[in-house]
């Protein structure tokens, strides 16, 4: 029987990368809800989209949406991970400080920590420098540490929880701007990133102009069905809107939205 001898690694094609989306699409998604965003991306085949267990360190909420920067760990190993080889200068051991000052304007660091929070995935020094940077926020489904003062912070910060344990302990800086799972989602370099005070939702960078349309037009009619339903009227024909429903909105516009009785 014949061996196959597989292919290069470098012949094989990879991924193109993803679409650039404009800082003009990501002002827009950042005011849509991640109720209708959702919904939208369901419509659309994307089943589930939300980091499913994280919740804001800050007391501020503050949506915003970006371009995803990715960060992969892996278990930490003594011999490896270890304070003696903890340096200040780049180098293949000290990935994270790479990562950190790689940030650009309307990124957002999104950390693959394995769902281990049993390890700070960084803290208020390095997320403070992305900030600094121009991020829009930073996020991991493990743990952070300085909790105090990043809950103080004006900037979006999800985690699953704070500890003081460093990284060191059972983290291993991988990857850099790779795809990733995070919370159980795929995110690929270039996704945009959303977040408000519900959740935070990840969008195919292709769909993320799309998204901005629909959920627009979307946002704005939950709106006044919100209004008739807060008037006392039943769901049943209202909600979801029918032909007629949608109708009766677009006249209420035209109206110049008029109050809801």
């Amino acid at each position: 029987m014949n061996a196959i001898t597989p292919p290069p690694l470098d012949s094989i094609p990879q991924l193109a990368p993803a679409p650039h989306v404009s800082d003009s699409v990501l002002e827009r998604l950042a005011k849509v809800t991640s109720g209708s965003l959702t919904t939208q991306l369901y419509i659309k085949g994307i089943r589930q989209p939300v980091l499913h267990g994280l919740t804001p360190v800050n007391k501020n909420i503050k949506p915003f949406a970006g371009r995803a920067y990715t960060m992969r760990f892996i278990p930490a190993r003594e011999d490896v991970d270890n304070y003696a080889n903890l340096t200040v200068k780049p180098d293949a051991n000290n990935l994270q400080w790479v990562g950190v000052e790689q940030i650009e304007p309307g990124h957002v660091l999104v950390i693959d920590s394995n769902r281990d929070g049993r390890a700070a995935s960084m803290g208020n020094m390095l997320i403070t420098r992305m900030m600094k940077r121009g991020a829009r926020a930073v996020i991991t489904d493990g743990s952070f540490r300085d909790g105090t003062e990043l809950s103080q912070m004006d900037f979006p910060i999800w985690s699953t929880g704070i500890t003081a344990t460093t990284r060191l302990s059972y983290h291993h800086v991988a990857d850099l701007n790779v795809p990733i799972g995070c919370a159980g989602v795929a995110i690929y370099p270039g996704d945009v990133i959303h977040g408000d005070g519900d959740n935070i939702t990840v969008i195919p960078a292709h769909m993320a102009e799309e998204m901005a349309d629909l959920c627009e037009k979307r946002d704005d009619i939950e709106a006044y069905l919100a209004l008739r339903v807060q008037a006392g009227e039943p769901l049943w024909g209202l909600y979801p809107p029918s032909e007629e429903t949608r109708a009766q909105f677009r006249a209420w516009v035209e109206a110049g939205r008029p109050a809801v009785k």
